[in-house]
């Protein structure tokens, strides 16, 4: 560990209003890409519950994903593990005009494979030797790549992955695999060292997002990747509402003759009504009643 002392938390007011500005960009350099035909690979990696999927949601929300597409491939079927190992991921790249998300990438092999003996020793080193090749093709044929480490300490993965075990909403996202990166910590971490060492070259540099405090992590990754794409804003044609058509005698078909959904939200309305008038107090409904 640094000397570096923990980044102060963004307030929800500063965070908000920064991360709708960052969106309002995110806008702006989607409809250059797809303007301009360029094509974008962004990388997420780092250790389980570092925050890169939370990142990705806030980073997609308000995108066009016929443009933006998040890639989050499962584990290769035997056919892919007869394939040469970066060619699924061939695959998904970016046409002109694309960006595309790998929310995991083919570095499981450097992390995830290597740490829990996913390959072979033979397999993990013909990776390290030829992933710079890969990136580097990647770049000379004009991809803008941009790659990012997620970090988090020790001790916050913990509260997260225990903050995850009480959530309905998120226990789906701890697996076996997250759990086991609590006891494999070091060995995560020489992993993550030595893959530094071999991939961090300057056609494609790793780039560490301080994930701890997750709100600042955010906003220093999206404003990072925005400062590294060379966007400009698009001119837009002016869009108008045409006028609407003189009516011509069409009669709306009888909506006893459709099956519409039941009306779910009304009984939630009634029942929030009525707690909110609990026994022994009066609201206007019962002031009139005889």
């Amino acid at each position: 560990m640094s000397g570096k002392h923990p980044a102060a938390r963004l307030s929800r007011a500063v965070y908000e209003k920064e991360l709708a500005r960052l969106q309002i960009e995110l806008v702006k350099m989607q409809e250059w890409v797809r303007a301009e035909g360029a094509r974008v690979v962004v990388v997420f990696e780092g250790r389980d519950a570092a925050g890169k999927g939370s990142t990705i949601k806030r980073l997609t929300e308000h995108l066009n994903p016929r443009v933006v597409r998040v890639e989050a491939l499962p584990k290769p079927t035997e056919r892919q593990r007869t394939q040469w190992y970066f060619q699924r991921y061939v695959e998904r790249l970016p046409a002109a005009g694309e960006i595309v998300l790998f929310d995991r990438s083919w570095y499981n092999r450097a992390g995830v494979e290597r740490v829990l003996g996913f390959c072979t020793p033979d397999e993990y080193h013909r990776f390290l030797q030829q992933c710079p090749i890969f990136e580097r093709l990647l770049v000379g044929d004009g991809i803008l790549l941009h790659k990012y480490w997620f970090s988090v300490s020790r001790d916050e993965q913990e509260r997260r992955f225990r903050a995850r075990i009480d959530d309905p909403l998120r226990r789906w996202k701890l697996s076996t695999t997250d759990l086991e990166s609590v006891s494999r910590w070091e060995d995560y971490s020489r992993a993550k060292d030595d893959m530094f060492v071999h991939t961090d070259i300057p056609e494609a540099p790793w780039n560490v997002v301080d994930s701890d405090q997750k709100r600042n992590g955010r906003i220093n990754m999206i404003a990072h990747l925005l400062a590294g794409i060379p966007y400009r804003e698009i001119p837009r044609e002016a869009v108008a509402i045409p006028p609407r058509p003189r009516e011509s005698g069409y009669e709306r078909t009888d909506r006893r003759l459709q099956r519409e959904v039941p009306d779910y939200a009304a009984t939630l309305t009634k029942h929030s009504a009525l707690s909110s008038h609990p026994e022994g107090t009066s609201s206007p409904d019962r002031a009139h009643r005889g």
